[in-house]
């Protein structure tokens, strides 16, 4: 936060606006290609998360040959996986799906939980919606992994049809792909 001291009695005024800090971690390698790979969903248990990450999970698998799909499911969306959770993803998956950043906590968790793994070298997708965009800058920014790319999907999620479902899904499977591969 930045300070500034008056003239009149040296009172201290604070700028509201913060400055954020910090060093640029690299994402993970990315790989060479996708089939092959164990793919790692990470459910954040919103409302849709799962009906988003299984429709998903299934139109990608349209055009990737997984050689294993494994399910995860935090339960709570407002708090960051639990650090034995992230572990075992990153030992037993080579890349993750995440859901669903849909509002301001869960987004925020979405893309910590994303950074974790980058760190332990496991590429991540997490799946935010068009109104958490810029929230998701800001949060990429504060935790120095600006390169880590979300996939984002039309907002709402919470109440959507399905056919609905199957349209955030097909945006899913058009953009996860590219970020794994870091194209």
């Amino acid at each position: 936060m930045l300070m500034k001291v008056t003239d009149a009695n040296s009172v201290l005024v604070f700028d509201p606006r913060g400055v954020v800090e910090s060093a640029n971690t690299p994402i993970a390698a990315r790989p060479k290609k996708l089939d092959g790979l164990r793919l790692a969903i990470l459910d954040n248990s919103k409302w849709n998360a799962n009906k988003i990450l299984r429709t998903s999970t299934a139109a990608l698998e349209k055009s990737v040959k997984f050689a294993k799909v494994n399910y995860y499911v935090k339960h709570s969306f407002s708090k960051d996986a639990a650090p034995e959770m992230i572990a075992e993803i990153a030992a037993n998956n080579d890349l993750v799906l995440t859901a669903i950043g849909d509002c301001g906590s869960c987004c925020s968790c979405c893309i910590r939980d994303s950074v974790a793994l980058e760190k332990l070298g496991v590429p991540s997708a997490a799946i935010i919606t068009t109104e958490f965009e810029k929230e998701t800058v800001l949060t990429r920014a504060a935790l120095g992994m600006q390169g880590l790319i979300p996939v984002v999907i039309d907002h709402p999620v919470s109440s959507i049809t399905p056919a609905e479902v199957e349209a955030r899904a097909a945006q899913v499977a058009l953009q996860a792909p590219k970020v794994w591969l870091g194209k």
